[in-house]
């Protein structure tokens, strides 16, 4: 939550100083971020969709193992990538930031050389993603509330407060649209989320954003039990807990019909009703995870949840 800062009487308060909570700190701004960098093709949309272009100095953590599509080339295009992958302290440092937008496993990994720790021994704010926090400290299940709150905290941080109340109004009414029309829906659908991996799939449990978003589309992630929020389970509990629907993280080297396809043709999954009635669902990764995608995202999914309503 965004508070005001009171200071003791000795010290004088900055006018347009503030104050956001990332994850268990307060991160306290005296000024507005001039030479910010982002990690992810995810958070730097939730940069982009404020328009904060020219705040920026670069982007990381893309080109390793994502691919920029249309939308996003076209918002980045004047921007230099300074890392495909996780940064560096040095590529930091080297392009003289004053603000790191990232997660854990976003960005950042715990005990890494770049934490908010590190960075702020060299004067680089970082915030957090909100739903990377369950890394380092307990919180509640995801709603797409957290994603609204980077944006709101964003817009606090580079003083575009309008800014960014006006777009997170804008996707809570369209999500209110959704829920309507929705109407009640019981039993959901039952779900699975494939990201990555053939002996062991690679999905999100309890406190992944596509949790949140599969609620939200009338459906029920079949890994919610699963305290984690990116984790990598067995074939075993996919298997008997037998989804309906399976959505298909596209990114990487292995494409989403590779994906289906394997699931298609490997005997043990022939029972699973998603495979017999070929319901999967693509979603590119910057729609899987945290960002201004994640509404649109909704939208798909809950057609392919319940055609009938739509």
């Amino acid at each position: 939550m965004i508070t005001a800062i009171l200071l003791a009487a000795a010290e004088p308060v900055l006018a347009d100083q503030v104050t956001v909570r990332s994850c268990n700190r307060d991160v306290t701004f005296d000024d507005t971020p001039k030479r910010a960098i982002s990690n992810d093709v995810n958070l730097t949309e939730m940069m982009l969709a404020l328009k904060l272009n020219d705040r920026m100095v670069g982007y990381t953590g893309v080109s390793g193992w994502k691919t920029l599509d249309e939308k996003l080339r076209e918002g980045v295009k004047q921007l230099p990538e300074l890392s495909p992958d996780y940064p560096t302290k040095e590529v930091l440092l080297g392009a003289n930031a004053d603000f790191y937008f990232a997660g854990w496993n976003y960005g950042m990994k715990v005990g890494g050389e770049v934490t908010p720790e590190t960075m702020a021994q060299h004067d680089i704010k970082v915030y957090e993603l909100t739903e990377s926090c369950i890394h380092i400290m307990a919180k509640n299940k995801p709603t797409m509330d957290d994603m609204f709150i980077d944006l709101l905290n964003l817009g606090e941080i580079f003083r575009v407060e309008d800014r960014a109340k006006t777009l997170v109004e804008g996707y809570k009414a369209d999500l209110a649209k959704i829920t309507a029309q929705l109407g009640n829906v019981d039993p959901p659908t039952r779900v699975f989320v494939y990201d990555s991996g053939e002996d062991k799939p690679f999905t999100s449990g309890e406190y992944g954003i596509p949790t949140a978003m599969i609620e939200a589309a009338g459906g029920r992630n079949i890994m919610d039990d699963v305290a984690k929020s990116w984790v990598e389970v067995s074939w075993e509990p996919v298997v008997e807990r037998n989804p309906e629907v399976v959505i298909i993280v596209n990114y990487g080297q292995v494409t989403a019909e590779q994906k289906i396809a394997f699931m298609k043709n490997n005997p043990a999954f022939k029972n699973i009703d998603a495979v017999k009635n070929d319901r999967f669902v693509v979603l590119p990764y910057v729609e899987a995870t945290p960002g201004p995608r994640n509404i649109e995202a909704i939208v798909t999914l809950a057609k392919a949840f319940h055609p009938d309503k739509f």
